[in-house]
């Protein structure tokens, strides 16, 4: 197997695996506050890496040859993606929508193809620039729902509980900033994208993608028990919270980290904009799936398969260069 060959495979699990968190949090959702449920799967991303991590250590015969530079590297990763992309997003998604949301979303590999450019010296052909274009194109017609050029008016605060908010926006224009899409949108797209340029940079000097998740998904935490507004009450709300969705949101703590895992792993041996842009194909799997599984409740419209057929000419390119 071509370390090529393998690089995509570990990218197309992570797709698989962050499509399956994506159909669960559809259902979690609805039976449990946001916050609860992040601080959860957080929780679970460390516990099921470390458990990972250690069963890895048990099977080889070497230990670990430690790297502090990648470990560092790692931890602001999850700085990056693990707490500031996470709250960006579901900040644009909760006041704007998930369409607009999503389709900044989707701009973050084009942002990692330039950061890793210019930081990394990672250069793409014209033919995978070319498939990348399509696949981005293809994904935002498959994103795109009515209405979404329309404006909303303000929203009014988000509860404590809907997500950690850093210290740096508490005052000065916080308000004006979080009523702007374009701020929010483009926030987390650019979090995501250096979280991944910082995770292939680390991950191709210390060859230890658990490891790496693992640090990521223990400062992802931390931050978010920091910043939480209501540390006193977690302790109480998790002790009367169902347990049925709380298990909900433990398995989407396991698959998003295993997803995590999979995707470090693969920007080992290909270019990280391309295994950034692989594992956000969630779109083409997801409106298939949730059409089947909520009995219609997405949508299948001709847009949205043009837009799926442009993504599969666009990653067929790419693969086929």
């Amino acid at each position: 197997m071509s370390e090529t060959f393998l690089g995509y495979l570990l990218a197309s699990g992570a797709l698989l695996l962050f499509t399956v968190s994506i159909l669960v949090t559809k259902v979690a959702s609805g039976r449990m506050e946001l916050g609860l449920g992040f601080l959860i799967a957080t929780t679970m991303n460390v516990a099921f890496s470390a458990l990972t991590f250690g069963v890895q250590l048990g099977l080889r015969a070497e230990g670990v040859s430690w790297n502090w530079h990648a470990f560092w590297l790692f931890a602001a990763a999850g700085a990056f993606s693990t707490y500031l992309g996470r709250w960006f997003f579901y900040e644009s998604v909760v006041r704007f929508g998930p369409a607009k949301a999503s389709i900044f979303q989707i701009s973050s590999p084009l942002f990692t193809a330039l950061m890793a450019w210019l930081l990394l010296g990672e250069r793409l052909s014209v033919l995978v620039a070319l498939g990348m274009v399509m696949t981005i194109a293809g994904l935002m017609l498959v994103s795109y729902k009515p209405g979404f050029f329309s404006r909303r008016g303000p929203t009014p605060e988000l509860p404590p509980d809907g997500g950690p908010a850093p210290a740096a926006m508490k005052f000065g224009l916080r308000q004006q900033l979080l009523q702007s899409v374009l701020f929010l949108g483009m926030g987390s797209s650019l979090a995501y994208a250096i979280g991944n340029v910082l995770r292939g940079t680390a991950v191709r000097s210390w060859n230890e993608p658990i490891l790496g998740a693992l640090v990521g998904a223990v400062c992802g935490l931390a931050l978010h028990l920091a910043f939480s507004s209501d540390k006193g009450g977690i302790a109480a709300r998790l002790r009367t919270a169902n347990r049925g969705s709380m298990a909900l949101y433990a398995l989407i703590g396991v698959s998003t980290i295993s997803a995590q895992m999979c995707v470090i792993g693969s920007m080992r041996y290909i270019p990280l904009s391309v295994a950034t842009l692989v594992t956000l194909c969630t779109p083409v799997l997801v409106f298939p799936l949730s059409h089947l599984l909520f009995r219609g409740e997405d949508k299948i419209t001709a847009t949205t398969l043009a837009g799926s057929g442009l993504t599969l000419i666009g990653i067929f390119i790419i693969v086929m260069r």
